[in-house]
């Protein structure tokens, strides 16, 4: 099967780089917006001026999480990277971040 390629629109970028990794972690474009959506955990990303999301997958025996970064520029999203983390984090300190980011 042939990986469809997302296309920009007027609130979402979506990097190459984030392209690269949601092709090599399996990750649909419905699947990250869904993290960037309703995500269980926000915090702040290791780049300046981001915010990562987390969603958690996986079963109770091989747990994981879908982490994607994102970065607000010129009042469109821009989606940095995303990928699969195996496993569970443990939180860090959240981000006072407004709830429609």
């Amino acid at each position: 099967m042939r990986y469809k390629q997302p296309k920009d629109t007027e609130t979402l970028h979506w990097t190459k780089h984030a392209l690269e990794k949601m092709r090599f972690y399996g990750l649909s474009e419905a699947r990250v917006k869904r993290v960037l959506e309703s995500p269980e955990r926000r915090e702040e990303g290791i780049a300046e001026n981001t915010v990562a999301c987390m969603q958690p997958t996986g079963s109770t025996k091989h747990p994981t999480e879908i982490w994607v970064m994102v970065t607000e520029k010129k009042g469109k999203r821009r989606l940095v990277s995303a990928w699969r983390y195996p496993g569970r984090t443990k939180p860090r300190d959240p981000v006072p971040i407004p709830d429609d980011f």
